[in-house]
């Protein structure tokens, strides 16, 4: 979910409002995109989020604990240096573009006050977090030198200059009126179109909108207005304008009927059809919220251990592939044998050395003299040692494919096992759960690393669910915890579910003594595949049978089992609305 500078407008008013003045206690960076400032005001507390990922880049104020790494970066070591301990003077928009500058107070040699800005740009891929004093930039979170940008650098100790200027109008601060002169430059443009690039700040969203709410379509051409249907535009502005000037605003997130966003505002959008609304007390509800159910959220090392087991799995299955060939290969050792037998049969009718090929009967056949085979030879071998070349070949042949058979059985082995720690991986959330896949591919040799673990670390929770009936579901969030689950916490008379033919999460049913009610099953399920490789696929077969029957073999890797006397549903997993459930996590609270 992306803001335009227009929607920003309320969220930093909002946020200097509650901000300013406060004492930045504490500074953390939970990962390569993401700043925490703790800030202290009297009698609460808050903590200001600020991301500069290029998928979903914000700025907001959330109330759930970050858990951050042991050794902070180095952008959040000059941060804390810089402005630790400072106080917020003020955070403010730059005209209204995406750009937020929060300007701190701190205290220099001599007890001088000296005043620092944090800039925020939140624009897309071209996102940064930049520090300067006065205008020198004393670091930034992402560099930009000559290979990346020709017309501005960013980088410590060079001047800051601002995005280059878009030379338009600021609809907070300039006459309507001229915008209205502004939009009737352009005759051929859509009005939609036509505002957005007058206007800055101004997405398609709020541009929608007020076209709307001045009673024309999306599609109408600013040569078909007159200066009637102008003076409407004007007053749908203006209403918006008056809202935010006197801080009357409605946060309001739009839904589709799958739980994906739609848009989002800090007004009512009318224009919309067929959607959910949701509203909030504050926009940094809205941007917390949006931001939990699109997931995008990045841990530190999450993307190193994808790309690290993803490899692994290409060489594994690129093994597989070589190992396939030479088995196919190993399986024709009989014809070698067969030769060499031919040879055995005629070596006294043949003399040594006689050239490269030699046709002899076919022994194997009913009538040998009509089935001629063809045999090379090396002619620098006497015929004897032709044959023992060919045996050789039958013997080392026949002992590959036993090696190749356990060869490849491993093999399918990794695959599995490292497409489950895949899905693991997708589905964690917290540096707990990060740290726990760590040791594991540690433990299994695929990483080589030294892990220091907390002595008061807590290891990570299942998600625990609970059905309409109230029945409480578990799933496991990697090998180690799917273990756990399976054969420590769940009993004997739970259901246990997985997905049919593909890695995921082991989940359990907790039962009292009845069976689970048909709703509970089918959720189970669905949050089984969900939780799997098939999180993408319909009809996705989900087995299910009580954890009794549910076993680890000796030595079997993480996650490994087998089981009986199971049962098959057909569930087809709905991201949004598990994205939704997942936000219900009883653990999380």
């Amino acid at each position: 979910m992306s803001l335009d500078g227009f929607s920003m407008y309320p969220l930093v008013t909002e946020l200097n409002k509650q901000l300013a003045g406060g004492r930045i206690d504490r500074i953390s960076q939970p990962n390569k995109h993401t700043v925490l400032l703790a800030v202290r005001q009297p009698g609460q507390n808050f903590s200001l989020h600020i991301s500069i990922n290029p998928q979903n880049p914000v700025i907001n104020l959330i109330t759930r604990s970050v858990e951050n790494p042991a050794e902070p970066p180095v952008f959040c070591m000059v941060l804390r240096k810089q402005i630790e301990g400072g106080r917020i003077a003020e955070i403010k928009q730059h005209v209204l573009d995406r750009i937020v500058l929060i300007d701190i107070d701190t205290l220099g040699a001599g007890g001088i006050i000296l005043t620092k800005t944090l800039v925020i740009e939140l624009m897309g891929k071209y996102s940064n977090m930049i520090l300067l004093h006065e205008t020198k930039i004393i670091d930034c979170l992402r560099k930009v030198g000559t290979t990346s940008s020709r017309v501005r650098l960013v980088l410590p100790g060079y001047e800051y200059s601002l995005p280059p200027n878009q030379d338009k109008l600021n609809i907070m601060t300039d006459s309507i009126d001229l915008l209205i002169e502004d939009l009737k430059k352009y005759p051929e443009l859509k009005l939609v179109k036509a505002i957005v690039q007058t206007a800055i700040g101004l997405g398609p969203v709020s541009a929608r909108e007020f076209v709307f709410s001045a009673g024309f379509s999306a599609n109408i051409l600013v040569s078909e207005l007159d200066e009637a249907d102008f003076t409407s535009l004007k007053t749908a502005i203006t209403e918006v304008l008056t809202l935010f000037r006197e801080n009357q605003i409605t946060p309001m997130l739009f839904l589709d009927a799958n739980n994906k966003i739609v848009a989002s505002a800090g007004f009512p959008l009318h224009y919309l059809e067929n959607v959910l609304p949701k509203t909030f007390t504050t926009m940094s509800e809205l941007i917390d919220f949006s931001t939990k159910l699109t997931g995008n959220y990045t841990l530190p090392d999450k993307d190193r251990f994808q790309k690290l087991v993803h490899g692994e799995l290409t060489k594994s299955a690129n093994k597989a592939t070589v190992l396939a060939k030479e088995l196919i290969q190993a399986q024709n050792a009989e014809d070698y044998k067969i030769k060499g037998d031919i040879l055995m049969t005629y070596q006294y009718q043949l003399s040594d050395h006689l050239g490269e090929i030699v046709e002899l009967p076919n022994i194997y056949e009913e009538d040998p003299e009509k089935h001629l085979l063809k045999i090379p030879l090396d002619k620098r071998y006497s015929i004897i040692q032709n044959m023992q070349t060919y045996y050789h070949k039958y013997d080392k042949l026949k002992r590959a494919q036993n090696l190749l058979q356990i060869q490849i059985e491993q093999c399918q082995q990794d695959l599995k096992y490292l497409s489950s720690v895949e899905s693991s991986l997708e589905s964690s959330s917290t540096l707990i759960e990060i740290g726990e896949i760590k040791t594991e591919l540690i433990a299994s040799g695929y990483l080589h690393e030294h892990i220091k673990k907390k002595a008061s670390e807590k290891p990570s929770q299942p998600f625990k669910f609970k059905a309409s009936d109230g029945t409480i579901i578990l799933v496991g969030k990697n090998n180690y915890q799917n273990d756990k689950l399976t054969f420590k916490t769940a009993h004997r008379k739970d259901i246990w579910l997985h997905t049919k033919d593909f890695p995921g999460s082991h989940v359990v049913i907790r039962c009292e003594n009845d069976a689970p009610a048909p709703d509970t099953l089918l959720l189970a399920a669905t949050l089984a595949a969900y939780f799997s490789k098939a999180n993408h696929s319909s009809k996705v077969p989900v087995d299910y049978t009580p954890c009794r029957y549910v076993k680890k073999p000796t030595g079997a890797k993480p996650g490994f089992v087998i089981f009986t006397n199971q049962k098959t549903l057909y569930v087809t997993p709905n991201e949004q609305e598990m994205a939704l459930l997942i936000l219900q996590d009883l653990n999380k609270k």
